[in-house]
């Protein structure tokens, strides 16, 4: 019988846990079924008011039974359900029932991934599965493991931290005047990275049509080695370029072959952020449109993108594993030497993190579990379906298509609205309830955005969606 001090592991884990997963999945069929669409309605006050009422006193006197199925009800009730169709915003996934049943094993044993002696099995299995992830970024083959002569990975929480890790690496490898040059339409994670590390102030090259400028950046990287002739290295050090692999905006691909050409050719770093788009790796039809990835020092993937992981499971795959060398950190209680000497694994340096759940399981899980084709299949349906849909705004007369979509993000609008009906339209969706799309300025206009993530997504949802528009767009 479970009581609120009941563990979750242990002898006991089992029988307090099975009611309690009862309780949690009630909770959450009653909570999405009061909401009854893919947002809780009534915008931000009116789902604040409810969520107070349901919580009450956060921190009473006396402990509630009922609090489980009270609060998880709530959440669910107010949450935006990324696996209903008409919830396509973000880069925001359904993740599937088989990782999110790993990521519950994950909570319940808490490993933690800061020395060996938290997490045996963990981080042996984290070698494993970034052993071969990076061995998928940099040619399709396994050469090594991380600290030997092939390309190595590390688990992060996600775009944003594998970014910050990229440019710290390579300001260890070219020292604190390492200059990062990326494109218009790079991830705001970049530029930040760059202040917080404090690099030199980053160029920033024009990205007109959404990707990366081509001849602006051969230019830029001239003028750089112009200067490092005329004046000699001095504190400008080298630069790092950074490319996307999926722009946030509109799902975009910069071309990489030519700009990994153009960071040979000027002796320049290359950075790919492929957060987005990374896993067009694992399809046979669409992994042709990273050509040129293999060619980056460091790249960027996020699995709980396109990827279908519950938060977070993101990784950093690095080419020279040697770079890697300065994460190394002591600290007696964790990695004392005698016992690295004696082969405990030294974890310490796989993050920049101490305490770390192991993420890496629902990942291996979800690889192991589907494979390559499972997964491939998955990424295609993906991009079909957004295929599918930019064919219907493309052949309908009241809305404009801003390109065919080259991942899963399709941008269009109303025909003839203005911007601040483009924006109004998505604000009422939002406040009724009835439909969740994002928003992206590009060429100085207002487009909405579909993100679709959802594999299950059906081409009447599709129509669905388009109607909705159609039917509160200001006149």
């Amino acid at each position: 019988m479970s009581t609120p001090s009941s563990l979750a592991s242990g002898p006991e884990g089992p029988h307090a846990l099975r009611p309690l997963l009862d309780t949690v999945l009630d909770a959450l069929d009653e909570g999405a079924r009061a909401r009854g669409g893919p947002l809780p309605s009534g915008g931000p006050d009116a789902v604040a008011a409810r969520v107070r009422a349901a919580v009450g006193d956060v921190l009473p006197d006396q402990g509630d039974p009922g609090a489980l199925h009270r609060l998880v009800r709530a959440l669910a009730e107010g949450a935006a359900d990324p696996a209903d169709p008409l919830c396509a915003a973000h880069l925001h996934c359904p993740p599937l029932a088989l990782a999110g049943a790993a990521d519950l094993a994950t909570s319940i044993l808490n490993p933690s991934l800061d020395s060996w002696d938290q997490a045996p099995a963990a981080s042996e299995l984290e070698a494993l599965v970034t052993e071969a992830l990076a061995g998928e970024v940099f040619g399709g083959t396994r050469r090594g493991r991380a600290g030997g002569s092939g390309p190595a990975a590390l688990i992060t929480t996600g775009g944003t931290e594998s970014n910050q890790l990229a440019l710290l690496l390579a300001r260890e490898a070219h020292g604190a005047g390492v200059r990062l040059v990326h494109g218009a339409n790079a991830h705001h994670s970049l530029p930040r990275a760059a202040w917080l590390l404090g690099l030199p102030e980053p160029v920033v090259v024009p990205a007109p049509g959404g990707t990366l400028d081509l001849a602006a950046l051969d230019e830029a990287l001239t003028h750089h080695a112009d200067q490092e002739l005329r004046h000699g290295p001095g504190p400008r050090g080298s630069l790092v370029v950074a490319a996307t692999a999926g722009t946030t905006d509109a799902g975009l691909i910069d071309p990489l072959p030519e700009i990994a050409a153009l960071c040979a050719a000027h002796g320049a770093r290359l950075h790919v952020d492929a957060a987005y788009g990374g896993a067009l790796l694992l399809s046979d039809r669409y992994r042709d449109r990273l050509t040129g990835l293999d060619a980056a020092d460091t790249v960027t993937l996020d699995l709980h993108k396109l990827g279908w992981q519950p938060v977070a499971a993101g990784l950093l795959a690095v080419r020279d594993p040697h770079d890697l060398a300065v994460l190394h950190h002591r600290a007696d209680y964790l990695n004392a030497e005698d016992d690295t000497e004696a082969g405990l694994p030294d974890l310490l340096g796989r993050s920049l993190r101490t305490s770390r759940r192991p993420d890496v399981l629902k990942i291996a899980v979800t690889l192991k579990g589907l494979g390559r084709s499972g997964l491939g299949r998955l990424v295609e349906q993906v991009c079909d379906r957004a295929g599918e849909f930019a064919a219907l705004v493309h052949d309908h007369p009241g809305f404009e298509l801003y390109r065919p979509p080259t991942i899963s993000t399709v941008l269009f609008r109303p025909a003839h609205a203005t911007d601040d009906a483009v924006a109004a339209v998505r604000r009422r969706l939002l406040t009724d309830g009835r439909a969740v799309l994002g928003r992206a300025r590009i060429d100085g206009r207002r487009w909405l955005k579909a993100t679709l993530l959802n594999p299950h997504t059906r081409p009447d949802d599709l129509a669905a969606l388009l109607k909705l528009v159609e039917g509160n767009t200001p006149r």
